[in-house]
């Protein structure tokens, strides 16, 4: 260790990994770095459970949760998802998608989860396999030891104290705080794409009958598209990701106000509110679209959403912060053990990175556009439907063949795009505008 002398601090404690951040990306890898015999320190600034928006899983994510040996307290506390709905103005149809059709079936379902609930889950899980979890504990500072023999992290705990700790390996899974990705200057707007969202908990809606009832709802409208996420018991979260432009329409209204006129623009979601009750407070997000220019340096890593993010159409925000934190448990552990086989470990820990939000965004970048809204509201049978029902099932990550699927149906895309060329140079012209930034996009979001 380089000059230890010169990083004496007091109270500083040792830890082979410290893990910034306690969501599902970070109580996944260190669950499994602790399960692999590491000395793992867990740091998150808030105090479980707390609210988090995100809670709609995927099918592909229960193969995870078993692995973690969590499956059994998520059924306990979450509802079935059985499919997905798409509803559209300007289509007579509402399309559903039913998760057993799609190419393997292994996976039928999913869980609609309250995210205070489902991350506690995780979090405990991570304690009981090892890693000392810290609550209630900001990281403040941290400094990587010039011969990247490992970094010195200062926290500071919510009664005030501070604690410093010296680390192999820093994991960066702080979410939207991307606190790796601020300190290097690499976190950035995503120039292809650009939303913000705002959201709720409602009581009173009305629901799908019988084993509908958890499937998630999605209502395009001219702004955006909105969010209907059944939880368990008498409470269901209701959002809209809309483009940057119209979370400043907001003017002098108060969120609530704004929150409740922007569901007026969707008659088929006001609808299935018309008893419903406000039972959380509104909250609004700005900048909801960034990502980070790399995902590895010499002794840490960045995962889930401290990397990127791009829009939760598809509720896949879950799974690819949890897919990463395997990825991660994967290549700090060869780091560790053997560094001489580091640098092919991060070859293909970026390249795994890198696959789920490539994958996920080129549909996320055209889901508004009317020639993909055709294709969703009415699918083709044969290996193209299945290739959808697949990608909307997140299973993207292993040997499922459906990447022929996929190419086929992109082709579709671009020959329907062609075939429609002028209404596919309107909607280009319109999305340009739509992604781009508006000054005060953030105090627009704010209370």
């Amino acid at each position: 260790m380089q000059n230890e002398e010169n990083h004496s601090l007091p109270g500083k404690n040792k830890t082979d990994v410290l893990v910034i951040g306690g969501g599902p990306a970070g109580s996944t890898v260190a669950t499994l770095l602790a399960e692999k015999g590491h000395c793992v320190t867990l740091l998150e600034k808030a105090r479980h459970p707390r609210f988090h928006i995100g809670e709609s899983l995927l099918p592909a994510n229960l193969p995870l949760l078993e692995e973690l040996g969590v499956k059994d307290e998520i059924d306990e506390i979450g509802i079935k998802k059985w499919g997905a709905e798409f509803v559209s103005p300007w289509h007579e149809n509402t399309q559903e998608f039913d998760f057993g059709e799609a190419w393997d079936k292994s996976m039928p379902f999913a869980y609609e989860v309250r995210r205070s609930e489902f991350d506690e889950i995780l979090i405990r899980n991570a304690a009981r396999k090892g890693a000392s979890v810290i609550e209630g504990c900001r990281v403040s500072n941290v400094e990587f030891l010039p011969d990247d023999s490992g970094a010195i992290i200062q926290a500071e705990h919510d009664d005030g104290k501070t604690e410093a700790w010296q680390t192999r390996f820093v994991v960066d899974a702080s979410g939207r705080n991307t606190f790796l990705g601020n300190r290097f200057k690499t976190k950035a707007r995503n120039p292809k794409h650009n939303s913000a969202a705002i959201y709720a908990h409602l009581s009173g809606v009305d629901r799908k009958p019988g084993k509908k009832e958890g499937n998630i709802s999605l209502f395009w409208f001219d702004h955006g598209w909105f969010w209907l996420i059944p939880l368990k018991g008498d409470v269901t979260s209701i959002g809209a990701t809309v483009w940057p432009y119209y979370m400043k329409t907001r003017g002098s209204r108060s969120v609530e106000q704004f929150f409740f006129d922007t569901i007026s623009l969707c008659p088929e979601l006001e609808a299935r509110l018309k008893s419903a009750e406000l039972v959380s407070d509104v909250e609004a997000t700005g900048n909801f679209s960034y990502s980070c220019g790399k995902s590895f340096g010499p002794n840490y890593i960045l995962l889930g959403d401290a990397y990127a993010f791009i829009d939760p159409v598809f509720s896949s925000g879950v799974l690819i912060a949890m897919n990463n934190g395997f990825a991660g448990a994967e290549v700090v552990d060869v780091y560790l053990r053997s560094p001489e086989k580091s640098a092919a470990a991060f070859a293909r820990f970026d390249k795994q990175m890198k696959h789920g939000p490539r994958e996920f965004s080129w549909f996320i970048y055209r889901v508004t556009n009317p020639t993909m809204r055709d294709i969703f509201m009415k699918p083709n049978d044969g290996k193209m439907k299945d290739a959808l029902l697949s990608l909307l099932a997140g299973d993207i990550y292993g040997k499922t063949p459906i990447w022929s699927g996929i190419f086929a149906l992109k082709g579709l895309y671009y020959f329907l795009s062609l075939v429609n060329i002028k209404r596919t140079i309107t909607a280009w012209h319109r999305r340009k505008s739509n992604v781009l930034v508006v000054d005060d996009q953030d105090s627009a979001s704010k209370k």
